[in-house]
């Protein structure tokens, strides 16, 4: 059975595991946040933001951030294995 975050359809998922660029990215624009209100909301810089949509930058903390500023579980980022 495969795991799947808020929000994705199950082919949004490749051999069982979560994009965590692309799980960020839904997560955000499902709360209706452009990259600038969520940058400014966690204190992030938008370049840091945007790195971390392209899976560019997978720092724990700054994805804690991410997640609390979203009001999302820091699971919805994490990978999933089947």
């Amino acid at each position: 059975m495969k795991n799947s975050i808020h929000n994705m359809a199950p082919n949004d998922t490749f051999r069982g595991h979560v994009d965590i660029g692309d799980a960020v990215r839904r997560s955000r624009e499902a709360v209706g946040y452009s990259v600038d209100d969520l940058a400014l909301t966690c204190g992030l810089t938008r370049v840091e933001i945007s790195r971390i949509e392209l899976g560019a930058d997978v720092d724990p903390d700054r994805l804690r951030r991410v997640a609390a500023a979203l009001r999302v579980p820091i699971a919805t980022f994490a990978l999933k294995h089947s």
